[in-house]
């Protein structure tokens, strides 16, 4: 409140920002774009694995330490020397969580491959582009003609065409075989 009244008692003075409030950065666009990276990279399986692989030699390393141990207090049972009143860490969690990890990394190698795959097979059917009457400026060396362009399509077009008689020539196949023969 007498914050308030000095502010208004001395109308020349610039307006300070209160020390809990939000300050406008310059680096507030950057901040928002590392972020907007960040998000991509969430997506990307490569940038995954990488971040997972030192989770990995960690839990592994875990996974040592605990069998190390519980192999330590098992000798020391068996010799008589401990009780079995301590506790031990468990092994199958420390297991189970290594496994989950390695699964993790599994799918992401299985979705690069896959990402990879798609990449290189939409390289092979569409290599190059048309180049458009509205954007002269654009046509590269290795853009195909109106023509080469049309015969590529005809070509996706049979190609959908015959994968769609395949399909449904194997339905009828397997519908005809549900059905009951008729009684001779």
């Amino acid at each position: 409140m007498a914050a308030q009244q000095q502010q208004q008692h001395q109308p020349h003075q610039q307006h300070q920002p209160q020390p809990g409030a939000a300050l406008p950065q310059p680096g507030m666009q950057q901040a928002a774009s590392l972020q907007q990276l960040s998000q991509q990279q969430d997506f990307d399986p490569v940038h995954k694995f990488k971040m997972l692989i030192p989770r990995l030699k960690e839990s592994l390393q875990n996974v040592m330490k605990i069998a190390s141990l519980n192999l330590g207090h098992n000798t020391s049972i068996d010799n008589g020397i401990k009780s079995s009143d301590g506790t031990v860490q468990r092994f199958d969690k420390s297991l189970e969580e290594f496994y989950a990890l390695c699964d993790q990394l599994e799918l992401c190698l299985r979705l690069a491959y896959e990402c990879l795959s798609q990449s290189i097979d939409s390289a092979k059917h569409s290599p190059n582009l048309v180049p458009t009457a509205t954007k002269p400026d654009t046509v590269q060396n290795e853009s195909l003609s109106y023509a080469q362009y049309l015969g590529m399509i005809k070509s996706q077009i049979s190609c959908a065409k015959d994968i769609h008689n395949a399909l449904l020539e194997c339905s009828k196949k397997i519908a005809g075989k549900g059905q009951p023969q008729g009684i001779m």
